[in-house]
């Protein structure tokens, strides 16, 4: 790598970890600078995975530090999804690049139209495991499948999903997020790693821009400020997103 290709790197990770801590939608950015470097889009998609892994590492951490973690439940969401990605990671080592797009932009528009109901009413117990229905395992399970397969939005179908049937506010929605996308995310790495399908140098680079954007967001998550903000945001990136592949 270049000097520019590493501060690329090193920049647009910065951006995508914060976006995708606080949000979702940054890898709309890393991966098609990891094509744009060279690498294959499946091998992107693979290589993507070590920054989303090693930038959820950050945020759960910094999460439980700060005392908002919920151990029990992220656990319980995460087995379904887990076992949902390491059944779309599969699937995405061998599909025709194609299909990528188009499953990316049916999910989004799914997911907007989520984003753009009513707010629900929100329940302001504690959340506990007694309160996950098996719908939400399901959902969980799919959500899973489709972050095992491409990364890109994965975050917009996990805040949609949790928010709506779990009906918690957003600050808590997001740290269930990054506690999930964590081992669902990791055990994703694993079945790209095994098909030769990641670039460890590429994907450590980018990753040292995602944690510290990573690191930024959790604080700014937990803020009031940035708990008002989080959908607006989140509807911006899917906005973009459907721009990005309709119009190219």
């Amino acid at each position: 790598m270049t000097l520019i290709e590493v501060l690329a790197l090193l920049a647009l990770g910065g951006i995508a970890g914060f976006i995708n801590v606080l949000s979702a939608g940054g890898s709309m950015l890393t991966l098609p600078l990891l094509m744009f470097l060279g690498l294959p889009p499946q091998v992107a998609n693979g290589t993507n995975r070590v920054a989303v892994t090693l930038q959820s590492v950050m945020a759960v951490g910094s999460f439980y530090r700060m005392g908002h973690g919920n151990l029990m439940v992220s656990l319980h969401l995460a087995v379904p999804a887990t076992l949902g990605a390491l059944l779309g990671a599969w699937v995405a080592t061998w599909v025709p690049d194609a299909v990528f797009e188009l499953v990316l932009v049916c999910a989004m528009i799914g997911a907007s139209v989520f984003m753009l109901l009513p707010q629900p009413s929100l329940n302001t117990r504690p959340l506990t495991t007694d309160r996950l229905s098996p719908a939400i395992y399901l959902a969980m399970f799919f959500v899973g499948m489709y972050g095992g397969f491409i990364q890109v939005g994965v975050g917009v179908l996990f805040i949609v999903v949790l928010y709506h049937m779990l009906k918690i506010d957003l600050r808590q929605v997001n740290v269930l997020k990054v506690s999930i996308v964590l081992p669902f995310t990791f055990a994703a790495l694993l079945v790209f790693a095994f098909n030769d399908q990641v670039r460890w140098g590429v994907g450590l680079t980018l990753a040292l821009g995602n944690v510290t954007g990573a690191f930024i967001a959790t604080r700014v998550n937990m803020s009031k400020q940035g708990a008002r903000w989080v959908k607006a945001v989140t509807l911006v990136m899917v906005v973009a997103i459907l721009l990005r592949l309709i119009l190219y």
